[in-house]
């Protein structure tokens, strides 16, 4: 009787470990599958990373910016409605023309639309046609059907360029929200260019004055930390808003992470130290005595050939060296050091279709 059971239970602790062995065997390939699949999983590139928080940023600033939307100043190329009441004859539609004056039958001269509201227009229709006699008790409504005259230009590293027309006061953020923020390559700072514009003199027999031409240049960091309107300022029909591109300096060749490398923080000092460490180092096969840098020469336009021992350099046997914007470091290899040494084109060539990152941050 003992016997039996002994048998029994041995019989389930075999069946037992057997279905365990399934088990366990249908269970690893899943674990390693899992494995690999967070292994190969992609990573987010930083840059991109950056960029879009960037962007998050503009557009929840421009959201909560509060800005007073006052009304609209009639410029050239806007197409009026002017309704005179009971008086069909001077109720037409008229276009502002470039020096910004509107004609009207029967009135004695030009009438200047241009720097004035719709509501400001109409009052001072009024008081000239009662003052020449042409209607006694005018009432007199003008209404904007076309807009022309207030483009705001948004240019540069930015997602979409465009013109903005400006029916009503937008901000420096609200500009750059439209434009669906910034690119991975912009720079740390905007320039905001506002061209000079004319001035009326009260006095008719005093000739009109230009303003002078003026010009903003606003660092991103300032302007993404608060929104404060010292930084966020108004942008006006007229100016451009410009997203300069920064400064990319490329490391290629024998090194494990060749790209683009964006200068986001002029104030940095950029050397091949670096640049060789952003790019992941260099790889076994790298002649780092013979390293290259190839710089644009701004009176020929081609690019001349920097010697630099990185050996030495990285031993600190000698001082590094600085890298400018659009500068290419290149470190050859053993197997193709002799051909790219003598054509820098070749290295040049190898920079297109590289990763652009970002070498610092605002």
């Amino acid at each position: 009787m003992k016997n039996i059971k002994l048998r029994a239970v041995f019989r389930l602790f075999a069946y037992c470990s057997i279905w365990a062995v399934v088990l366990l065997l249908l269970g690893v390939p899943v674990a390693i599958a899992q494995q690999k699949s967070q292994q190969q999983a992609p990573a987010t590139t930083p840059a991109i990373d950056a960029v879009a928080a960037t962007n998050e940023r503009i557009a929840q600033l421009a959201g909560a910016t509060l800005v007073k939307p006052g009304d609209y100043s009639i410029g050239s190329g806007d197409l009026l409605g002017i309704d005179v009441f009971d008086v069909p004859e001077l109720s037409r539609d008229v276009r502002v023309n470039e020096t910004g004056y509107i004609s009207l039958p029967l009135m004695p001269a030009k009438v200047r639309a241009s720097g004035l509201t719709t509501f400001q227009l109409q009052d001072k229709l009024a008081e000239l046609l009662q003052t020449n006699g042409l209607v006694s008790t005018p009432q007199v409504s003008v209404s904007l059907k076309e807009q022309h005259s207030q483009p705001v230009t948004v240019i540069g590293s930015v997602k979409n360029a465009m013109v903005i027309q400006a029916t009503r006061q937008i901000t420096l953020l609200q500009a750059l929200s439209q434009a669906g923020g910034i690119s991975e390559d912009a720079g740390n700072f905007v320039i905001v260019t506002r061209p000079a514009k004319e001035v009326d003199s009260a006095d008719v027999n005093t000739p009109s004055t230009s303003a002078e031409a003026q010009t903003f240049t606003i660092s991103l960091a300032d302007l993404l930390e608060t929104g404060d309107s010292r930084f966020n300022i108004p942008v006006l029909g007229g100016d451009v808003v410009s997203v300069p591109r920064a400064g990319i300096i490329y490391v290629v060749g024998a090194v494990n992470h060749p790209g683009g490398f964006v200068i986001q923080n002029d104030r940095d000092r950029m050397t091949t130290l670096k640049m060789l460490s952003l790019a992941g180092g260099t790889t076994s096969t790298a002649k780092a005595t013979e390293a290259i840098i190839l710089r644009k020469n701004a009176g020929s336009g081609k690019r001349d050939e920097v010697p630099v021992d990185l050996n030495k350099v990285m031993k600190l046997k000698t001082e590094d060296v600085s890298l400018q914007a659009s500068d290419i470091l290149f470190v050859p290899d053993s197997s193709g050091k002799h051909a790219l040494h003598r054509a820098g084109d070749i290295a040049v060539g190898l920079t297109s279709g590289l990763a652009i990152v970002a070498a610092s941050k605002y």
